[in-house]
C-alpha cells in the first residue's frame, strides 16, 4: 500500500474504490491567495460548477512548486520526465456535493507532461521555461510560458516562517487547501472530476515576496494587488491521483451537503 494511505480519516467523503493510477511528490509548495467576487470569476468557471464562497467571497490562487516521483502506478522514475517544476492559478468549485479545484492555467517544463495533462486530463496545461532555487533568503521562483504570444511570467522568492502545522477544520486555510478533487472540462464539453490523495497539509506560514506576476492577465480586472492576502508553505506531500471520471451533473436541488461546502469561518 503507497505511505499515503496510512491516514484517510481527514478526507470529507471516503477514498474511491477503483485503483489509483498515478503517484508523485509535491515540494517546497506556496500557497498564495487573494480574495475576488465571486460574480468576478463567474464567466470564467463553466456553469455546471458552483463557485465555492467562504463567509461570502470567492478566492483565487497561485500555487507554485516542484513535482518529484510523477509516473504511472507499476512504472519507475524516469530521469528528466519524472521531475519538474510546476505553477498553477487556480479557484475553488463543487459539484454534486464535492468541493474541488478549478484550475485556469498550469505551467510546466516537461513538453510531454503538458501535452499528457492537456491530452488526458483536459487540463489547460502550457510549456514554460522555469528555474527553481532553494538558498538562505528562500525558494527563489521563476517561469516564462513559451507557448504564447505575450510574455506571461512570474517572479517570485517565499520562504516559512513558523513550525508546521495541520490546518483546524472550520477555518479558512483548511477550505483553501484541503480539497481531494480537481475538476476539468473536456473539448466536447463533458465534466470531469479527477480525485488524488494524500496526507493532511504540513502547512506552515509564509513569507513571500513577488516580483513580478503575469498569471492575472486577461482574468481578473482591475489587476489584484500584490503581496497576496494570505500565504502557506508545505515542505513536502506525497500524492496518488486516479484517472478522470465523467461526472453526471445533478441539479443543485439534489446535491448532498458535505463539510466543506458553504461558509465557513476565516482564520
Amino acid at each position: 500500500m503507497h505511505g499515503a494511505f496510512t491516514r484517510t480519516e481527514h478526507r470529507p467523503w471516503p477514498v474511491p474504490k477503483r485503483p489509483w493510477s498515478w503517484r508523485q511528490t509535491w515540494c517546497d509548495l506556496l500557497f498564495a491567495h487573494w480574495s475576488v467576487p465571486a460574480e468576478a470569476l463567474r464567466p470564467l468557471v463553466p456553469a455546471e460548477l458552483a463557485i465555492d464562497k467562504c463567509d461570502g467571497t470567492a478566492w483565487i490562487g497561485v500555487v507554485p512548486f516542484r513535482m518529484q516521483g510523477v509516473m504511472l502506478r507499476w512504472l519507475p522514475d524516469v530521469p528528466g520526465l519524472s521531475a519538474f517544476p510546476e505553477l498553477n492559478v487556480r479557484t475553488y468549485v463543487t459539484c454534486n456535493g464535492r468541493p474541488g479545484v478549478w484550475f485556469f492555467s498550469l505551467d510546466a517544463t516537461r513538453r510531454l507532461a503538458v501535452w499528457g495533462a492537456r491530452r488526458f486530463f483536459h487540463l489547460p496545461y502550457h510549456l514554460a521555461e522555469m528555474q527553481v532555487t532553494a538558498g538562505p533568503s528562500g525558494i527563489g521562483y521563476r517561469s516564462r510560458r513559451l507557448d504564447v504570444a505575450r510574455p506571461v511570467e512570474f517572479r517570485a522568492r517565499y520562504e516559512p516562517i513558523s513550525q508546521p502545522y495541520e490546518a483546524t477544520a472550520g477555518t479558512l486555510e483548511h477550505w483553501l487547501t484541503e480539497r481531494y478533487c480537481l475538476y476539468a472540462r473536456s473539448p466536447r464539453g463533458a465534466i470531469y472530476r479527477v480525485e488524488v490523495h494524500h496526507h493532511p497539509w504540513p502547512l506552515q506560514r509564509a513569507r513571500v515576496e513577488i516580483e513580478r506576476n503575469d498569471l492575472f492577465a486577461g482574468l481578473i480586472s482591475p489587476p489584484l494587488r500584490a503581496p497576496p492576502m494570505l500565504a502557506h508553505f508545505a515542505r513536502r506531500v506525497d500524492v496518488v491521483v486516479w484517472s478522470p471520471e465523467r461526472v453526471e451533473v445533478q441539479s443543485m436541488s439534489k446535491v448532498p451537503s458535505l463539510p466543506h461546502s458553504g461558509s465557513l469561518v476565516g482564520s
